[in-house]
């Protein structure tokens, strides 16, 4: 369907096929500090994707004290100057380090390759070596919640959805968006706009603006700055904070954030590398894992909705509830063809490899 995935979803299988052969590395010696890297795609500002990141760097200094030295360099664009700062970050005599965003894949695998007794923690990415592991986060079980809230929340049943790229894991995002709107509002529809670019406040701000002008009352968004909370907030609208609680910044206009929660597993990683039990590895957690976390409920919400999004929340802990599971309907997508067939459920790998756009998205056609 998109072209600019062909790559990823050429790949994706990559992302669950087993490559645990790294070797453990021998414990360093007694009472000596990891040094553990970071580097971030944009700004840390007050909140969004890179805040929460470093929340999680901060959570882990706090964990594990003089067990870790911890530093970070902030916007780092993808391409060849990531591939410098975290070349850089290796020959500095760094142990350990973590490049959360997607774009940055490509480069850590060719400074991996240079630097074998480093460990590198791909964040979002989907390649693996020896000496790099991947992570995740199940952002789409949180869109289906907060679609959930959408749903009863909207008054013209129309939100809008501001994206980066149209990724596997952005499209899964809109697609639990949609499903969870239309689970309690069945005729709802999520209006896209791509953006083409991860960070760009003024350019979140137009596409947020433009979306309320079409008669969008609710937004959800997969970019890096709070822009469109903000725009919200000023245009006396609803939107759902992503990354990191943004209710500072729209206090009228957040109904919920989906957050994102790295403190325990930078923590882990790193504990690893100390005792020399590190090894490659992918993890993909969720609700379940605490790793997806709503936050900042807006007090807007009545009592009964707030409730009905609390106990969905909990059966998708439980697995009760999986987002990509069809019941006695099949689900479609927007041009009608058949995705899940009645009572089937996605496997991970085909969620990894989404490329499909739900029924009831309105999203642009990509060239």
């Amino acid at each position: 369907m998109y072209k600019n995935l062909a790559a990823a979803l050429a790949a994706a299988c990559f992302f669950l096929s087993p490559t645990f052969s790294a070797q453990a590395a021998a414990p360093l010696p007694a009472n000596a500090p990891v040094k553990a890297a970071f580097v971030y795609v944009s700004p840390i500002a007050d909140a969004g994707w890179t805040h929460q990141h470093e929340a999680g760097r901060k959570e882990m200094d706090a964990a594990l004290g003089n067990k870790v030295q911890s530093t970070f360099v902030e916007n780092v664009a993808e391409g060849a100057d990531s591939e410098r700062v975290i070349r850089d970050l290796a020959a500095s005599g760094n142990q350990i380090i973590f490049t959360p965003s997607f774009g940055y894949m490509e480069p850590t695998m060719r400074v991996a390759k240079d630097y074998p007794n480093v460990k590198f923690e791909s964040i979002t990415g989907y390649k693996r070596a020896d000496n790099v592991s991947t992570a995740n986060a199940r952002y789409y079980e949180g869109r289906y919640l907060s679609g959930v809230l959408a749903g009863r929340m909207s008054k013209s049943g129309t939100a809008g959805f501001v994206a980066g790229f149209p990724i596997p894991e952005v499209m899964q995002g809109i697609n639990a968006f949609a499903l969870g709107m239309r689970s309690v509002n069945p005729k709802a529809v999520v209006k896209v706009i791509w953006l083409d670019v991860w960070f760009d406040p003024p350019k979140e701000r137009e596409a947020a603006m433009a979306l309320f002008n079409e008669g969008v009352d609710v937004v959800a968004f997969q970019t890096a700055s709070t822009a469109i909370m903000g725009a919200a907030q000023e245009r006396g609208k609803y939107a759902i904070g992503f990354h990191s609680n943004m209710n500072h910044v729209g206090p009228d206009a957040q109904l919920v954030s989906v957050t994102h929660q790295w403190g325990r597993y930078y923590a882990d990683r790193v504990k690893a590398v100390a005792a020399g039990t590190w090894k490659s590895q992918d993890r993909w957690g969720g609700v379940r894992e605490g790793m997806i976390r709503m936050d900042g409920y807006s007090p807007k919400i009545p009592t009964a909705v707030r409730e009905e999004v609390k106990a969905r929340e909990k059966d998708i802990a439980t697995g009760k509830l999986q987002p990509f599971r069809a019941g006695k309907q099949a689900i479609r997508d927007n041009a009608g063809t058949e995705q899940i067939p009645a009572g089937k459920a996605l496997t991970d790998e085909q969620i990894l490899q989404m490329n499909w756009l739900a029924e009831g998205v309105q999203a642009p056609k990509r060239k």
